[in-house]
């Protein structure tokens, strides 16, 4: 059953402890996951923290982190696994975000998971929930090509984004799920359904 029945009758992950859970969002692009970030972090009052956000303020903090990602970016190269680990534990560092906060975008692959329960674990913190957002690949098309702005939304541009999804981020729907973590949500249905099940799924509500 969509929306982690499993686990349905169990208290909301972290909720009791602080009221203001550490979560990660994944699932596949185009699922609404920025939105859904923005709605789900503003009911919980956490911040909602995507890997764009993270490295324009790494750039804009000119600190010398900040440097080194610029120098990157400038190059047309991709943030390598080190660097990001640094930006994020710099983010993570935040008053903003030492309660609680909503990771999208990271971590995308099971490298990158290790990295972050690692950080985590030496702040003294840890993941409360991971909230898999679902939607069938043909209905993802289906919506991108209907919004049809650029060459990014053509038919077979969508697909080998997907492909790429299930073979980098899929792994860790298990690596998750074996640790009793992750919570699915049904993302074929209206935004503020979408956002009820997460809310749902955490206790907060329902």
């Amino acid at each position: 059953m969509v929306g982690g029945a499993e686990r349905e009758t169990m208290p909301g992950p972290g909720m009791a402890r602080n009221g203001r859970p550490r979560i990660v969002l994944l699932g596949p692009p185009g699922a609404g996951k920025g939105t859904q970030a923005e709605l789900l972090a503003g009911q919980l009052g956490v911040p909602a923290i995507s890997t764009g956000d993270m490295l324009r303020q790494a750039v804009s903090s000119d600190t010398e982190l900040g440097r080194r990602v610029q120098g990157i970016m400038a190059a047309g190269e991709l943030v390598d696994d080190a660097t990001m680990a640094d930006v994020v534990k710099d983010r993570l560092a935040r008053a903003d975000a030492r309660q609680g906060f909503l990771l999208d975008g990271y971590p995308r692959t099971l490298p990158q998971a290790h990295t972050l329960e690692g950080i985590l674990t030496g702040a003294g913190r840890e993941l409360d929930a991971v909230l898999l957002v679902e939607v069938p690949e043909e209905e993802l098309v289906r919506r991108v090509v209907l919004r049809g702005r650029g060459d990014d939304d053509r038919e077979e541009v969508v697909r080998e984004r997907f492909r790429v999804y299930r073979e980098k981020t899929e792994p860790l729907i298990g690596y998750y799920r074996e640790r009793g973590l992750l919570y699915p949500i049904d993302g074929n249905l209206p935004v503020d359904k979408v956002t009820s099940q997460m809310l749902i799924a955490l206790g907060v509500n329902g």
